[in-house]
């Protein structure tokens, strides 16, 4: 039936995984944190005292910047929670696993996308 395959990382190959995981969160929070404040301070400097055009454009700018922002926001929040999600899967032994084709994802992609949880070739099957 296993033909020699694996069908899933050993616990030390998951811990690897996992620390790096890990430090990927940490960063990714302070991202989210970093944009989070950037937000707040964009609200807070108000534009008062500025006459007529000036201010409108100057919300303008301030309007597309916070929009911006936000959508920055949430792609981050999108990210962190893919991340805490792969944790999940290390903690039940699933991680690695391609939910596509039940085959092992390659170290390499797993190094390069730690949440992804289809390999590149059922990856490709579904963008092609």
């Amino acid at each position: 039936m296993n033909n020699g395959e694996k069908t899933r990382y050993s616990d030390e190959e998951l811990k690897e995984f996992e620390v790096l995981i890990k430090e990927k969160l940490e960063k990714a929070w302070n991202e989210l944190n970093y944009i989070k404040e950037s937000i707040t301070r964009s609200k807070d400097s108000g534009t008062d005292g500025t006459y007529g055009n000036v201010k409108t454009l100057e919300d303008g700018a301030d309007t597309a910047e916070k929009e911006s922002l936000n959508q920055l926001a949430a792609r981050q929040q999108k990210f962190i929670t893919n991340l805490e999600n792969a944790l999940v899967r290390i903690k039940n032994g699933t991680y690695g696993i391609c939910k596509e084709t039940g085959n092992l994802i390659s170290k390499a992609r797993l190094r390069a996308v730690p949440h992804t949880t289809m390999s590149i070739d059922a990856k490709m099957k579904q963008n092609g």
